[in-house]
């Protein structure tokens, strides 16, 4: 009955729009009937990274309907993908809203903006895709992470790749215009001067760009070994695209932004073979993983490694109630973070570094026959 009736309520929200108590404010969703917790997610739903936050609110529902009594109430905001409208629904949620804690946002770009506020109301912040590999946590105390970052992933999944593909040259391509994207070539400038691969050009786009023909075609025309790209999955499949279209039969490594099944969708054919680091490992055997994947194909959903980050986030939150001794306050909140070990997740083990980053077991994926699958 709780499935059902937490799918009735989402779809009179979404049909009425109406405002709380009875409902969040436009635009709002919740994830429970309230009683328990009550946790703000700031999501991409729009904007450059809605296929994210597409999958993160379907993890998020997900693991609330999964969870035993007493609920939490998650309450999604869209963050739009921008700092301006991450700052509104942090605003929302820390003096309005009175939450006890924050999921999200999902762009480290937004986070960047938006956490210092919650830092400074002194609500926790879990975030579930800010991969940028500085700059998060060090924001303060209150900013926790279950997102590993480029800089955990990328070396181990380049160093697979070289293993497997033999390559000794590159040509690199990344958005110069985000936070995300940017550190993510930081990352992968150093994971191949480590693996002794000469970068041979490097060429750079901005989100908005749609025609990266002039880059693809300089460095292609270097004839590197692979193609090295960090981008969003908006950017991504069209790069991927468009460098099949040129003539490049190659291999293609990505950053974190390719994990997301519309990059495989929107790039179609083009997308088989690109290799990309990732923290969910979807053949994982162990029972949280099992269970996740049995509650997304019951709620229909194919998920991806955002959908499990999330899932994992109301896990962890839940996890620091249960450690603060079942209070949900926002000190109760933080001092449970920090109590939050060995943890069973669909992403493995899962603990905090000292530095309140994710500390579990990465993978390496490929797409091959329109999906991904993990190296082995």
């Amino acid at each position: 009955m709780a499935r059902r009736w937490t799918s009735v309520v989402l779809l009179l929200l979404a049909s009425a729009g109406c405002k709380e108590k009875a409902a969040p404010a436009p635009g709002a969703e919740s994830a429970a009937p309230a009683g328990g917790a009550v946790v703000g997610a700031a999501l991409s739903l729009t904007g450059a990274a809605a296929s994210y936050g597409a999958s993160q609110r379907a993890g998020l529902m997900a693991a609330v309907d999964d969870l035993p009594p007493p609920k939490i109430d998650v309450r999604v905001e869209d963050d739009a993908s921008t700092k301006e409208q991450g700052i509104t629904v942090f605003q929302k949620f820390i003096n309005r809203d009175k939450v006890s804690a924050i999921i999200g946002p999902t762009l480290s770009n937004t986070a960047s903006a938006a956490d210092p506020l919650a830092q400074q109301g002194k609500v926790p912040v879990l975030a579930i895709s800010n991969t940028a590999a500085t700059g998060i946590t060090d924001i303060g105390n209150y900013i926790w992470r279950d997102s590993l970052t480029e800089a955990q992933v990328i070396p181990g999944a380049f160093k697979k790749a070289q293993e497997k593909l033999q390559f000794k040259t590159a040509g690199v391509l990344y958005g110069n215009d985000d936070v995300f994207t940017k550190a993510g070539y930081d990352v992968m400038q150093k994971a191949l001067a480590a693996l002794n691969v000469k970068v041979l050009g490097t060429q750079t786009f901005a989100k908005p760009d749609r025609d990266y023909h002039a880059q693809l075609t300089a460095l292609i025309g270097a004839k590197p070994d692979v193609l090295v790209v960090s981008a969003l999955a908006d950017n991504a499949s069209s790069i991927v695209s468009q460098a099949r279209q040129l003539g490049w039969s190659g291999a293609i490594l990505g950053g974190n932004g390719f994990n997301s099944p519309a990059f495989i969708k929107n790039a179609g054919a083009a997308a088989d073979g690109v290799m990309v680091g990732t923290s969910w490992n979807s053949l994982s055997q162990e029972p949280a993983n099992q269970k996740f994947l049995a509650s997304m194909k019951k709620a229909g959903v194919s998920p991806d490694q955002f959908t499990a980050q999330a899932y994992t986030g109301v896990l962890i939150i839940a996890e620091a109630i249960k450690q603060a001794g079942g209070k949900s306050g926002r000190d109760d909140i933080e001092a449970g973070l920090a109590k939050v070990k060995d943890l069973d997740t669909p992403l493995g083990k899962f603990s905090f570094t000292e530095g309140r980053d994710a500390k579990h077991e990465p993978s390496v994926q490929q797409v091959k026959d329109g999906k991904f699958q993990i190296v082995q």
